[in-house]
């Protein structure tokens, strides 16, 4: 969740394709795939042409019908709504007016809607973070019975859901898909190459720990590095060696509910979310049933894992990052990375790959190439091998069943044209933020890799699965996140010690299950609250299950350090 980006130079492309509506058009199909897609496409011109004539063709019924779709602020989002939306308007001679808000808006819209019934969009792009309240409100059309049905006829047969790499993220427990992935971004470990490499730093540090200065595989390793970053003075400034922020704003949330405590090892294994305890601490039973937050009823938002992990957060905050940082917002945050006095950062967000390549940056060098890289991010000492390890935001395309049919055949039609084949390498260049394994693949981001610090290695690795939105765990996502920035920011503030920060989220999480429960407004899928025990009990019912969550206090949180040579770990995925 996240970043909140301007657009990239884009706007010289949106008055190619706004002649005036009147009705599906092949020649404006080839204006656009000769004017803005070319040879950018995983499909060759006779394949592009012929999933446009599929759009064209099944668009005739919907001639001068406008339709309203909304998404949050996003490179990519702006790219739809200022290029592609004006195109598909041209081709099929449905009007699209998509808009484009910020993302607590969009959240709160699609709330309203759900709620009321009132269809105030007739899509949106909503995170994925959502799929366990869409699915336990039974508000929205799950796409894998509407392709069979009502939206066969809408359906493009070129479509190719298996190539989505973010299916899973949108299926819930029924096996059905409920959202259909737009845009991608992980949030993964940056630092600067330049001075990992270095000579002279490689030899103090190896001095000084006993080790070599690396990109840290763990938390151990993280903090002697930040430690060793701090206070020096290179290149002319005094530089940090963590970048972070503290303010208690709603940005402080997702700082933690997009995986921080999975990176330190809450919950259980199981890819894409721990089962039966999820990164949130939220325990589910055998029917995928939530049954609790606290240790005391099986979850692991107030256990010894989750207090590790924002604890750290905390110490590093304090004393790694510029001081500034502990009164700013994720906003405010973003930009300092790229105005080079950071060394690195655990919790970095791929979306800003774009403005962190610019020339003229003091992180980009005299020919335009970045001084940076990203990598996987580091882990806690609760983490083991089968969990996940960090967080990818994929927004999704959703279409509630209070839109009308023909209105929601319309809206499906831009949703597919904008992840289509024939777009997603050029919409992909724009944004960076890749739905598709083809795309992935394609020759055009194997020339631009070495541009972009480690982007296209990471999403063609075989560690990119450990990275996952949030999971069915979280029975509505709106109300439950809402807490973990009030109650964070108090550890961040330091009105609370991170224990009792921890114990009142959780607490506040099983009172709003608990009345999810009392109004049975979720039926059989809704929260059930098990009957309390202590923290023993319940690490004894989970090894006895072949599980781990909740984690007992380990004697030693901090391992000995690992680190591993970036070019080594690349030559690796291989």
């Amino acid at each position: 969740m996240k970043p909140t980006l301007l657009p990239a130079s884009i706007l010289a492309a949106t008055l190619l394709f706004a002649p005036t509506i009147v009705r599906a058009d092949m020649k404006a199909a080839r204006v656009f795939l000769n004017k803005e897609i070319g040879s950018l496409s995983t499909l060759n011109r006779t394949e592009q042409e012929k999933q446009m004539q599929w759009y064209v063709d099944a668009a005739k019924p919907f001639q001068g019908l406008e339709i309203h779709v909304v998404s949050e602020t996003l490179t990519t989002h702006n790219y739809e709504s200022k290029v592609l939306a004006p195109a598909f308007s041209a081709i099929t001679g449905i009007k699209v007016i998509h808009d484009i808000i910020g993302e607590g808006d969009v959240v709160e819209k699609i709330q309203t809607q759900m709620q009321t019934g009132q269809n105030i969009f007739d899509a949106y792009v909503n995170d994925s973070d959502l799929i366990g309240t869409h699915w336990r409100y039974n508000n929205v059309r799950n796409l894998s019975d509407w392709m069979a049905g009502e939206g066969k006829s809408v359906t493009d047969p070129m479509l190719d859901i298996d190539d989505f790499i973010g299916k899973s993220f949108t299926t819930a427990p029924d096996d059905k898909l409920y959202q259909l992935p737009d845009q991608q971004f992980a949030n993964l470990y940056w630092f600067r190459y330049d001075w990992f490499t270095d000579p002279e730093l490689k030899t103090e540090f190896k001095e000084k720990y006993g080790y070599d200065l690396g990109v840290p595989v763990n938390w151990s390793a993280y903090e002697d590095i930040a430690e060793f970053f701090t206070g020096k003075t290179i290149e002319g400034r005094k530089v940090y060696g963590n970048m972070d922020y503290g303010k208690k704003d709603p940005s402080l949330g997702w700082r933690f509910t997009d995986a921080w405590l999975s990176m330190a090892g809450n919950g259980d294994k199981g890819l894409p979310n721990g089962k039966p305890v999820d990164e949130w601490g939220i325990r589910v039973d055998e029917n995928d049933r939530p049954i609790g937050s606290c240790v005391t009823r099986g979850g692991d938002t107030n256990g010894p894992v989750s207090v590790y992990a924002v604890s750290k957060y905390v110490d590093w905050l304090k004393n790694y990052a510029p001081p500034a940082a502990q009164g700013m917002t994720f906003g405010e945050a973003g930009p300092v990375p790229a105005q080079g006095a950071i060394a690195q950062q655990a919790f970095w967000y791929t979306a800003f790959t774009a403005d962190m390549v610019k020339p003229g940056l003091p992180v980009v060098d005299g020919n335009g190439m970045p001084k940076w890289r990203m990598a996987p991010s580091p882990h806690g000492a609760y983490w083991q091998k089968g969990m996940k390890l960090g967080y990818q935001d994929a927004g999704s395309w959703t279409l509630l069943k209070s839109t009308p049919t023909k209105r929601a055949q319309a809206a499906w039609l831009y949703a597919q044209f904008v992840t289509s084949k024939t777009v997603d390498v050029k919409k992909s260049h724009v944004g960076l933020t890749f739905i598709r394994q083809s795309t992935i693949e394609d020759q055009s981001f194997t020339k631009r890799a070495p541009e972009l610090g480690g982007l296209i290695e990471f999403y063609r690795s075989p560690a990119r699965v450990q990275w996952t939105p949030t999971g069915t765990n979280v029975p509505d996502y709106p109300k439950l996140a809402q807490l973990w920035w009030q109650n964070i920011g108090d550890a961040s503030s330091g009105a609370k010690t991170v224990q009792e920060a921890m114990d009142s989220l959780c607490a506040a999480q099983e009172k709003i299950m608990h009345r999810i429960e009392r109004s049975d407004i979720q039926g059989d899928n809704g929260p059930k609250l098990a009957k309390p025990h202590n923290l023993k009990w319940w690490n004894d019912y989970a090894k006895k299950h072949g599980a781990l969550a909740p984690q007992l206090k380990l004697d030693n949180e901090k391992p000995a350090p690992v680190t591993i040579d970036y070019d080594t770990l690349i030559e690796s995925w291989k």
